[in-house]
């Protein structure tokens, strides 16, 4: 199995940063794409962003030119560099791991940690 921990969440003003980190640990050699994902209260869990093993990302369009998404595969660790940050981002954020096993792909979350902006 695969673990994953994230952290570097906090408390930051509008138009401020952010940079989170996610450790993956386990049977990493099985990963394939990692994402973040987030969710407020009284919100849906969206996609914020996805990077694949050999570093193509997507994001989301509510993000886009703010955040960059990025992972070094040696350290086996996932990055989220939050720039302008507004309140609407404020959030719980999850790190997720893709494994590839028997030609099938099995998910493996993170906790989670609280990003919260003030106005």
């Amino acid at each position: 199995q695969v673990q994953l921990v994230e952290s570097g969440g906090g408390l930051v003003q509008a138009g401020g940063s952010l940079r989170l980190s996610c450790s993956a640990s386990g049977n990493t050699d099985c990963i394939s794409t990692m994402a973040w994902y987030r969710q407020a209260p009284g919100k849906e869990r969206e996609l914020v962003a996805g990077i694949t093993e050999g570093g193509t990302t997507n994001n989301a369009d509510s993000v886009k030119g703010r955040f960059t998404i990025s992972r070094d595969n040696a350290k086996n660790t996932l990055y989220l560099q939050m720039n302008s940050l507004k309140p609407g981002d404020a959030a719980v954020y999850y790190c997720i791991a893709f494994c590839v096993s028997w030609g099938a792909s099995r998910d493996y979350w993170g906790t989670g940690t609280l990003v919260t902006v003030s106005s």
